[in-house]
């Protein structure tokens, strides 16, 4: 079973001080690519690009400088902070549990494509809607990633034997996968609460979750789908009358 889930746009830059083992971005080489054509755009236009603030948008044309040589280079789990990375909270992990985790999980990224718990990046801030054109037709992160994510995702899913992906990303995000050329079964968990106006899905509360069923998933070495029924995580619990085949309902 293996799991996806999207970045966040907040970062942990604080040193890490035990180093553990480290990987690279399969695809480092497009990475780079995107990182040369977010080099040459001013503050001004990486503002307008990203909708961001003036500061936001001179703190990522700074790191878009030294992307090459960033100094707070960290492994992609650790570096992410927000809510859903909160839930993941991989710095308590340990050994086994990273060890199971880059194998079975796998992070959607704008720049870097698929990335593994390990493998080592520099902040950065671009997001998979993002309209940044690289040309020939590509106009947009979408286009340029293409196949390229489907297909690595497949050449794992065929490498750990898996029939199935437990898809914990937003929909910006998980809309990079070519989901109709995925070779598995896709099954995504969506977090709702019981309110006076019905069942509501509050957005902070459902990304926390993404990333702590993906917890619960690396510590209890999840491997079959039909465990994750058994997830009972900050009160949520499977409701088999909600959802359906495939997206299935977690209730609180």
């Amino acid at each position: 079973m293996l799991i996806v889930l999207s970045p966040a746009k907040s970062l942990d830059e604080t040193p890490i001080s035990i180093m553990r083992a480290t990987t690279t971005p399969v695809f480092a080489s497009e990475s780079a690519l995107l990182a040369e054509k977010l080099k040459t755009l001013s503050p001004a236009r990486l503002k307008k690009l990203m909708d961001i603030s003036p500061e936001l948008a001179a703190l990522n044309n700074a790191r878009y400088q030294e992307w090459a040589s960033a100094p707070l280079k960290k492994p992609a789990a650790l570096l992410f902070n927000g809510e859903a990375y909160r839930g993941l909270d991989a710095k308590t992990l340990d050994t086994a549990d990273l060890r199971f985790a880059q194998r079975h999980l796998r992070m959607l990224s704008g720049l870097y494509g698929v990335l593994r718990p390990m493998d080592i990046i520099a902040p950065h801030r671009l997001e998979m809607g993002t309209k940044l054109s690289m040309g020939r037709g590509r106009k947009d992160l979408y286009a340029f990633w293409g196949d390229r994510i489907t297909e690595e995702l497949n050449a794992t899913l065929r490498k750990n034997g898996e029939k199935v992906l437990v898809n914990l990303a937003s929909a910006e995000y998980f809309k990079s996968v070519r989901a109709e050329k995925l070779a598995a079964r896709v099954i995504t968990p969506v977090f709702k609460e019981h309110t006076v106006k019905g069942l509501k899905m509050v957005a902070v509360y459902a990304k926390h979750q993404r990333g702590a069923m993906c917890r619960w998933i690396i510590k209890h070495r999840l491997v079959e789908p039909e465990g994750l029924k058994h997830y009972d995580g900050d009160g949520y619990r499977f409701d088999p009358k909600g959802g359906s085949a495939n997206d299935w309902l977690f209730v609180r």
